[in-house]
């Protein structure tokens, strides 16, 4: 799935979140709620690859 704009992104994640076991979801919902969370997160190596990955940056 490519990613072209918002309502993309949102279905992306929706897809994702169904996917997920349900303490799974809990966890990702506390950390998209936490703004400190998500920097920390983002920051990893892995997640930085994965972002080049999604949007080619």
């Amino acid at each position: 799935m490519e990613i072209h704009n918002d309502q993309d992104r949102q279905a992306l994640l929706q897809k994702l979140m169904k996917s997920l076991s349900p303490s799974d979801e809990q966890q990702l919902q506390k950390i998209l709620a936490d703004k400190d969370a998500q920097k920390k997160m983002l920051s990893t190596p892995e997640a930085q690859e994965l972002m080049k990955k999604l949007f080619g940056k």
